[in-house]
């Protein structure tokens, strides 16, 4: 007969197996328990840096009292039972079978500094992994009303765990960070399309403003179409040629941004009509990209922390690279948000006149010049 399951039985295999760090966290406190003049020994941690409310409780309890007489300690377990009294003040369901638990799974109590160490490096990915989380949830927050600020500073943030991670675990020679992070596609928002049709159009009808937006590239668009446009743009400027609908048009067409099947007038549209200056869609299309690429570091952080092969040595090296990504669209945005002065624009004019003077290198000789001949 099949075995029909019990509502009141015990499902053990739903109940979660506690992470390798639960067993290192039980050897240092047993290695401590047994022999309480180790704590010296053990440094650069502290209760947080455990995993559990108990172990918390029982560590921080142990820092707190002083240590016993090795030879009494050796003899009762009068010591023992004052870390449980007080342990038990901040976690309630310890008891006097665990601790003597704690002091027979500790393989060896002079190793508890290894023990500790360990600790800590898990410690420091759960501390990144928060960080990196709270970066993406404030960078894909619409609702916060200052959601550029409050994402720098919570890449800031990330930034000061690096580096104090960085800092116990000094650089050594070792493997880069082996963990693949796909980088996912820019969301393409309607309000973000908008926004960049709104740009192209602004600068079409006033092409001088290409020469004062050096800090938005095609990057920072979220639709292909309006990132060729871009590039239409900054190319028809850089050229001297005359900006318009109609000559943004034919460049687009011959960098093969047009369909088969596109209308034309479609594209014509798009870059009629101006509606604000082009600086402020500007800015605010690469403010767009300021989040985007804070939310794609904050998940490419963590999935390094979610590869528990990865060590302290490759956490700080994936994340500084992730960030590193974010601080170059965050340099330009701050240059999109305080604008330096800019030269006078050259007209187009001005411009085709200067390239025209330049003198170009002719076709090779291949006879001598003839002398010329004196009069006579």
């Amino acid at each position: 007969m099949p075995h029909t399951s019990d509502p009141d039985e015990d499902d053990l295999d739903a109940i979660p197996r506690p992470h390798p760090v639960f067993h290192v966290e039980q050897a240092l406190l047993g290695a401590l328990l047994l022999e309480p003049q180790r704590l010296r020994e053990v440094t650069g941690i502290s209760p947080d840096a455990f995993s559990t409310a108990a172990h918390r409780a029982l560590f921080a309890t142990i820092r707190s009292l002083p240590a016993p007489d090795p030879v009494e300690h050796a003899k009762n377990a009068k010591w023992l039972d004052t870390v449980l009294t007080t342990a038990r003040a901040e976690a309630c369901g310890l008891s006097a079978p665990y601790l003597h638990s704690l002091v027979q799974v500790c393989p060896l109590a002079r190793h508890a500094p290894a023990y500790a160490r360990m600790v800590e490096a898990e410690h420091c990915r759960r501390r990144l992994a928060a960080a990196a989380q709270r970066l993406t949830h404030t960078a894909t927050d619409t609702s916060h009303p200052q959601r550029v600020a409050a994402t720098l500073t919570e890449a800031d943030a990330v930034a000061t765990v690096v580096d104090d991670i960085a800092a116990r675990f000094p650089p050594h020679p070792g493997s880069l960070p082996r963990t693949l992070v796909p980088l996912p596609a820019r969301p393409q928002h309607e309000e973000a399309a908008d926004e960049e049709r709104l740009l192209l159009a602004a600068t079409t009808a006033h092409p001088s403003s290409v020469e004062q937006m050096p800090w938005l590239t095609p990057g920072d668009f979220t639709h292909p179409l309006n990132a060729g446009l871009w590039q239409c743009l900054t190319a028809l400027d850089r050229r001297g040629t005359p900006i318009d609908p109609v000559t943004v048009l034919w460049e687009a067409q011959h960098r093969g941004l047009l369909r088969p099947g596109a209308n034309p007038r479609e594209l014509l549209g798009l870059l009629s009509g101006s509606f604000g200056s082009p600086e402020h869609w500007g800015e605010r299309v690469v403010q767009r990209s300021v989040l985007t690429a804070a939310d794609h570091a904050g998940r490419a952080i963590g999935a390094f922390t979610d590869d528990v092969a990865s060590t302290p040595y490759q956490l700080v090296v994936g994340s500084r690279r992730a960030l590193a990504g974010l601080s170059v669209v965050r340099t330009r945005w701050r240059h999109a948000a305080s604008p330096s002065p800019q030269p006078a624009h050259r007209t187009p004019r001005a411009r085709a006149t200067r390239a025209a003077a330049v003198p170009r290198a002719g076709p090779p000789q291949t006879t001598a010049p003839s002398a010329t001949r004196s009069p006579r």
